[in-house]
């Protein structure tokens, strides 16, 4: 990739005499950073009719392959809905040359980043692998392309409905999660090719055959009907070799006729209501407007930024900010291939009469409408698109993965850099043209009010076929077995260096010069660990409102501000650390500090600005407790690591009681205890050399001094976890339950856990460890399954995580207790799973750290966890000295299923019955008592 470094003219340092420099400072305008942007591409095209894209990348042995199939949703005829997506599924099933399932020999090789997914327009399968094993990777991807029929039997058709449908329900299963249902069905008649989502109904996919399935294989994915691009550490003459060698016998199949697909609007306003459980009123207003490749798509691209899609957004800024009868708005234009979808969204403010928010939504658009955007706000939006672009293209699989969309979608490999073109070129002329031909036809208004859900729409396991399918003649061996690997490189992780400001502050750097970009982060020891004990959630305030304005900026100026400078400045917590992060173009990376540190250093905590956002805190809390996710985070701390113990805080937003009795001096006080220069260090990775990093910091933070008490995390006799059980939180009309289970232990995130962390990559540490294949792949009974020790500076017990289908909610536990005891027990670790897991983590190094954002999260675990800085450049050697016998004895000694406290979110009527068949004292709790209300045993 290339990627030019820009000069930023123009632009003083910046000194801290006055913070509103910040605000003064000229960036580099947002089509210096467009041109800024260049992916050079060769292309071939087999005899066959598959497409080849090539970029050459040297930055790290690693090549991306990305292959994209012309079939989505939109090909599906009526009855078939689903089966795109379905078949993504089944094409990681094994083949006929390499019969296992794909991530087992992806794991093998150090593949990272690899997956697939289906949308309305196309499917697509992605890997990244070491340079020493292309010739395995695309030995596998023409297999399934060509070879894969042979494989697919009634069994796995099976398994992988069961599976999607559990994808499905875990999705449905959240708050508003039927929501883009109802909007695609209020938009579009069902006949129309995007008139339904890409999961599909439960009742097509029930009614799925192995005749159907295959008959959907052969009408489209052909090489003819494919593109394959490559990335990374290739040339076009390898790839023209080994693309013919693998993929060059394939026979063309049928290619996918272009449709006609009408830009099709309503001929008057729908508005429709529907009920769900959910914690507040939300009001969704959607047209149908042009796709991708349409020149209009990226002014309607800009006017949804700037309707709702910036933090200074005129919604934002009118609904939220000022006149606060809404506690969140976002605008997007979801650009299909050829057709868009235009929607604004707004949360209702508790109190608030939803009709009012309706006018004043009505009202806003209409002056959008009558008036367009400012050039500021056109070009605020480009910066930001430019930004983001130059970031996902730090990896090869996002360079794969535009050429490759660019080919299919656009006819053009090079069509991101248009898009980008397009958008520089935009003015408030072209947007506003744009505005007023779409956005004045009829819409799609849908409003979501707590209540009842209908009945969902439950899968119906399908009789048996009385016709069977006959099978294919596989053709197993005309190719050979897998190729031969060759000898993979060892990692270069970066040179990490160390340097001091003025006021002590360390700066822990490290250099990548793959793109012109600056990441930091400034990390403070706190963390969730240090809320307020009695007044949960008010870190949480604090950060938040640290972005709603500085001492000389408002809460609007300050994002504006960000905006000019293509800068996201963020501000999160883990269990042990706090964080303040930068990105940003490094050519505004002198401005960009300058405002960093004012954020930082300077917060105005307004009264009113405090109000407001402690309202939305508030309904954050509300709606955590409508979401299993949320209500799994708040129920488990407590239980795992003892009431008392500052761990116990790790959960959700806080108490809503506490959060609303709140003042700005809490926060001023939080501030000054946790968020000061004697907690602090600096960690960056950036194309700029240290030098000029230091001395862009140096002038913000360099005399920042600390004053008043520090905040102490006392661990010590803080609890202990619960006695074994199960509790139940009963949450109605759920398909879905979510299981989370805690298992205590002695262990500390300090200690060595690298032998247990590479044993447990056999039970539950990635997609074929044996929780996720016992419950997805042998029982169908999920999406995907996880199990990890989670490492803390001061714990690190061992946590899973399953969501179920209701109705197997207690045989999964069941199932899971029996895989955990087994694997400490008679079923330890196998050889060829060792061999797995030690083959996988060496050879996925290079890969795993391609990245800045990798380098820098690396960075501060070496920190938090007290490892030197080469700890990843001498790990492979780590791996290779480890034996079996040490790995399983390190595992029997750290885990013990018996301990396993148990928490489900689910429907208590279809799920207790279940529960109190298992042997574990049972707890049934409402949501409301997650908060702090007494629980109530049955």
């Amino acid at each position: 990739m290339t990627i030019t470094s820009v000069a930023l003219a123009g632009v003083a340092a910046i000194a801290l005499a006055s913070p509103a420099v910040a605000q003064m400072a000229q960036p580099v305008p947002a089509a210096t950073l467009v041109k800024a942007v260049n992916l050079p591409y060769e292309e071939f095209t087999l005899p066959n009719g598959l497409r080849v894209v090539v970029h050459t990348d040297r930055k790290a042995p690693v090549v991306a392959l990305s292959v994209w199939y012309d079939v989505g949703a939109k090909h599906e005829p009526a009855g078939k809905t689903g089966f795109a997506h379905l078949f993504e599924h089944l094409m990681f099933n094994g083949s006929e040359n390499a019969p296992d399932d794909f991530f087992e020999p992806l794991k093998q090789v150090g593949a990272t980043d690899f997956n697939g997914t289906t949308n309305l327009d196309r499917t697509n399968y992605y890997e990244t692998v070491p340079t020493a094993a292309l010739e395995r990777a695309l030995f596998l991807e023409s297999d399934r392309m060509g070879y894969l029929l042979g494989a697919v039997t009634q069994a796995k058709l099976d398994e992988q409905r069961g599976v999607v449908q559990n994808e499905k329900r875990q999705g449905d299963n959240q708050p508003y999660g039927l929501v883009d249902y109802k909007i695609t069905a209020g938009l579009l008649a069902v006949t129309h090719p995007y008139g339904h989502d890409t999961i599909g109904s439960m009742a097509d996919l029930d009614a799925a055959t192995l005749t159907t399935v295959r008959d959907w294989f052969r009408s489209h994915y052909g090489p003819n009907n494919a593109v394959l691009a490559l990335a990374g550490d290739i040339d076009v003459a390898t790839a023209r070799r080994l693309v013919t060698k693998y993929f060059g016998a394939i026979p063309s199949g049928p290619k996918t006729a272009a449709r006609v697909v009408p830009v099709t609007t309503l001929t008057a306003p729908k508005v429709e209501t529907m009920k769900d459980r959910v914690a507040a009123v939300m009001i969704s207003r959607s047209w149908t407007v042009p796709g991708s490749n349409d020149p209009q798509s990226v002014n309607l691209d800009i006017a949804a930024n700037v309707l709702g899609g910036l933090a200074s957004s005129r919604l934002q800024e009118a609904l939220v900010r000022q006149e606060k009868l809404a506690t969140s708005v976002s605008a997007y234009n979801y650009g299909y291939n050829q057709i868009g979808q235009f929607t604004i969204q707004v949360v209702v403010k508790e109190g608030v009469d939803p009709a009012k928010v309706m006018q004043r939504l009505d009202a806003i658009t209409a002056d959008f409408l009558k008036n367009g955007p400012t050039a500021d706000e056109v070009s605020r939006v480009v910066t930001n698109e430019a930004t983001g672009r130059i970031a996902s293209l730090e990896s090869v699989n996002g360079q794969a993965r535009v050429l490759a969309s660019g080919a299919l979608l656009a006819n053009d490999p090079g069509f991101a850099k248009k898009e980008l073109e397009r958008l520089a070129g935009a003015t408030p002329a072209s947007v506003k043209a744009a505005a007023d031909q779409w956005l004045t036809k009829p819409s799609y208004t849908l409003t979501v009010v707590p209540g009842p859900r209908d009945a969902y729409e439950e899968a119906k396991v399908p009789p048996p076929a009385t016709v069977t399918a006959a099978p294919e003649t596989p053709v197993k061996g005309t190719r050979g077995g897998l190729p031969a690997l060759g000898t993979i490189g060892e990692l270069k992780f970066p040179a990490v260096q160390r340097a001091k400001l003025s006021n002590g502050i360390e700066l822990i750097y490290a250099q990548q010069a793959a793109v012109p970009m600056t990441q930091m982060s400034l990390s403070f020891d706190a963390g969730a660990a240090a809320d307020v004990p009695g007044k949960s959630g008010t870190q949480q305030l604090t950060l938040s409102s640290m972005d709603e304005g500085t001492a000389t900026l408002s809460a609007a100026q300050l994002a504006i501000a960000k905006e000019r400078l293509g800068a996201s400045i963020n501000t999160s917590f883990g269990a042990d650390r706090t964080y303040v992060t930068l990105g940003v173009p490094s050519a505004n990376l002198s401005p960009a500090t300058a405002l960093f540190a004012d954020i930082v250093r300077r917060p105005a905590f307004a009264d009113a600005e405090v109000a407001r956002v402690r309202d939305q805190q508030i309904a954050q809390i509300a709606q955590e407790l409508t979401n299993p996710g949320g209500l799994s985070q708040r129920a488990l701390p407590p239980l795992l690591y003892g009431a008392n113990s500052p761990y116990a805080r790790t959960a959700g937003s806080g108490d809503a009681r506490a959060v609303a009795g709140l003042t700005r001096a809490d926060l001023i006080a939080f501030q000054q205890a946790w968020l000061r220069p004697d907690k602090a260090k600096l960690f960056v990775v950036s194309d700029r050399p240290l030098a000029e990093v230091q001395a862009a910091l140096e002038p913000v933070f360099g005399d920042w001094k600390a004053s008043g008490t520090a905040g102490v995390k006392r661990f010590e006799g803080a609890g202990t976890p619960a006695a074994p059980k199960i509790v139940l939180i009963d949450r109605p009309d759920s398909p879905q339950s979510v299981i989370v289970a805690g298992i205590p232990n002695a262990l500390t995130g300090t200690e060595d856990l690298l032998p247990i962390q590479t044993a447990n990559d056999a039970l539950g540490g990635g997609f074929l460890g044996r929780l996720n294949m016992d419950l997805r792949e042998g029982k169908h009974w999920s999406y995907g399954v996880y199990g990890i020790f989670r490492q803390l500076e001061h714990a690190a017990p061992f946590y899973v995580q399953a969501p179920v289908q209701a109705d197997k909610t207690g045989p999964s536990i069941a199932a899971l207790r029996g895989d955990l005891s087994g694997f400490v027990g008679a079923e330890p670790m196998t050889q060829v799973e060792f061999d797995r897991a030690i083959s996988g983590a060496v050879r996925s190094l290079s890969g795993n750290f391609e990245t800045g954002g990798a380098v820098l999260g690396a960075m501060q675990n070496n920190d938090l966890y007290r490892r030197p800085d080469d700890y990843y450049a001498t790990i492979a050697q780590r791996y290779r000295g480890m034996t079996l016998p040490q790995l399983n004895t390190a595992m029997k000694a750290a885990l013990d299923p018996s301990r396993a406290i148990w928490v489900v979110i689910g429907d208590a009527k279809v799920v207790r019955p279940q529960l109190d068949t298992l042997g574990l004292p049972v707890e049934s709790v409402t949501a409301a008592s997650v908060t702090g209300a007494k629980q109530e045993t049955k």
